[in-house]
């Protein structure tokens, strides 16, 4: 939910989060119900050209991408827009086996039917929402139905979850990673606000240690992509920044954890060695020592910074908030949209501008601070 105004916020921080809501609302919003929306097959497309605003070459529609989509709209308000793609999402992608497919084709035929947790994730995620602002029941008993197929088809050891299992199901197709986990965790946490089943708080907690015993790299005291030990291993500064404001929105299940007491160091060590402090952007991948390995700056990473920032808690690290908000607007949005990714250099490094990003926003500015 969006932040309450506070007296000690400054007036010019929240202009400039009205701005930000305000471009969303006009100009990401209506794109993706227009131009981004395929009407025949009631779904987002994959991606939109930022410069001519035309569609990119349809190779296939994702489930994950339908389900942010669902997420994004069903916050807004535009509740027709978000019932059609409830009902395209159980249509179009149901697996044969029960649960969800990754992805149909561009005809809508079934393509990759990979049982892929993190789309699993999205579908709990965007049904918590829809049920709680729509009072759905439908929404309601699928989310609870794939919680359930998680829970029974996805455990592996150490209290965590494979990130993606076999089409028939018999056995996993690739070992636990942070990101699939981290994505579950989001969406267990909206499940239990939605139905206040106590159960998802058991799972939680089942998680978050699962995380620290696996993902937990002790010298830096960050969260890594792959299991410790795993060669080629990164960091994500985004992500430390993304599982901080996660921790901040539930100090009862990460409060006295291991993790939740990582998670600070985590996010100093992501904000000196992952943000540059001429432009403020967040790169996308460090080594083990801290060294980038990858310089792109992508949108999605500065909106978690930009959240982390506005939850953390510290005054001394919220007054960095405006400064970050700033970049944001004059790096990323532009009229038409936004840009998806910068180089180093700060130059515009792709040129679409995919359906998934929306959700970014829309979590990070449900953050920040409200007039």
């Amino acid at each position: 939910m969006p932040a309450s105004r506070s007296d000690s916020v400054d007036t010019s921080v929240l202009a400039l989060v009205a701005g930000l809501r305000q471009h969303y609302s006009d100009v990401v919003l209506p794109l993706w119900r227009t131009t981004g929306y395929n009407p025949e097959l009631q779904l987002p497309y994959e991606a939109v050209d930022s410069a001519r605003l035309q569609v990119m070459p349809v190779t296939r529609y994702r489930a994950m991408a339908c389900a942010r989509q669902l997420y994004v709209h069903t916050m807004a308000g535009a509740t027709e827009h978000a019932a059609r793609l409830f009902d395209s999402l159980r249509k179009r992608f149901a697996h044969s086996e029960g649960g969800w497919m990754y992805s149909i084709d561009a005809e809508g035929v079934a393509l990759d039917q990979t049982h892929d947790l993190y789309t699993y994730a999205f579908v709990i995620f965007a049904c918590a929402a829809h049920y709680r602002v729509t009072r759905d029941r439908r929404a309601l008993d699928l989310l609870g139905e794939t919680a359930g197929q998680v829970e029974t088809r996805f455990t592996a050891p150490a209290g965590l979850y494979w990130a993606q299992l076999k089409p028939d199901l018999s056995g996993p197709l690739l070992d636990v990673q942070q990101n699939p986990v981290m994505h579950l965790t989001e969406a267990y946490l909206a499940a239990r606000d939605a139905t206040g089943d106590a159960g998802f708080t058991t799972a939680l907690q089942r998680v978050i240690g699962g995380m620290a015993r696996t993902f937990l790299h002790g010298p830096t005291q960050c969260i890594t992509e792959l299991r410790v030990g795993v060669p080629d291993n990164r960091i994500e500064p985004g992500h430390q920044f993304e599982w901080l404001a996660l921790a901040r929105s539930a100090p009862d299940v990460f409060g006295d954890t291991v993790l939740g007491d990582a998670l600070e160091h985590a996010f100093k060590f992501a904000q000196a060695q992952g943000v540059d402090m001429a432009t403020d952007g967040v790169c996308a991948a460090l080594d083990l020592r801290g060294e980038i390995i990858d310089p792109t700056q992508r949108i999605w990473a500065q909106t978690e910074y930009a959240r982390a920032l506005a939850v953390h808690g510290d005054p001394a690290v919220g007054a960095l908030l405006k400064r970050q908000l700033q970049r944001l607007r004059e790096r990323f949005l532009q009229p038409r949209g936004w840009y998806e990714c910068l180089d180093a250099d700060g130059m515009v490094a792709r040129s679409d501008m995919p359906s998934t990003t929306p959700y970014h926003l829309a979590t990070s500015y449900e953050a920040l601070p409200a007039a």
